[in-house]
């Protein structure tokens, strides 16, 4: 049987440094809270608010470190409830997706793009692909025991050597399945 860990990920955003010091001042740098799954990534102590004309979530996550590019990751019951179309993209994907405010202690900026629901992956080592027998990009399922055991298709497989094996899906999905974090899943090609 090939297990897998699941984590579950809320709602979260990537900030990019110049968008950082924006949020909370110059010079400001992210305070870790706790590590992740992922080597090198965290959950920092900052959090913003998303708006949207219709409504907002107060205290979204920071996770850290910076990026490239600011991205803010919901599911797709907060899309409906800011009352925007976030499409169902890989992380990092973010052309033609919808924009937010995001407001800080030291102010607010408007992205013009970057809100996505994160499509659900596995991160894998390229010795975890070889021995799950799957490459990158490649789309497997995995099924999931217990009261509300259920199978996820569709799930995106990424390679590289810096990632630690995790498969991540968002809040949505893990209520339809009571899944929890730590929790596994068997893969299945």
């Amino acid at each position: 049987m090939k297990q897998i860990p699941i984590g579950v990920s809320n709602r979260h955003i990537h900030v990019t440094k110049e968008d950082l010091e924006k949020l909370f001042g110059n010079g400001y740098e992210l305070t870790v809270a706790k590590g992740l799954s992922q080597p090198g990534e965290f959950a920092a102590e900052e959090t913003l608010t998303i708006k949207t004309d219709k409504a907002e979530i107060v205290k979204v996550r920071i996770l850290g470190p910076v990026r490239k590019f600011t991205q803010v990751e919901i599911s797709k019951t907060d899309a409906r409830n800011l009352g925007i179309n976030a499409p169902l993209r890989s992380s990092g994907n973010i052309d033609g997706t919808p924009g937010i405010t995001l407001i800080g202690p030291n102010g607010e900026i408007q992205i013009n793009k970057g809100v996505i629901v994160a499509e659900r992956h596995i991160h894998m080592t390229p010795q975890d692909a070889a021995q799950f027998q799957v490459s990158d990009g490649q789309y497997v399922s995995v099924k999931v025991k217990g009261d509300r055991g259920l199978t996820f298709n569709q799930v995106l497989v990424r390679v590289k050597d810096t990632y630690a094996l995790d498969m991540h899906i968002d809040t949505d999905e893990a209520n339809s399945g009571n899944i929890k974090t730590g929790d596994f899943g068997e893969l299945i090609l």
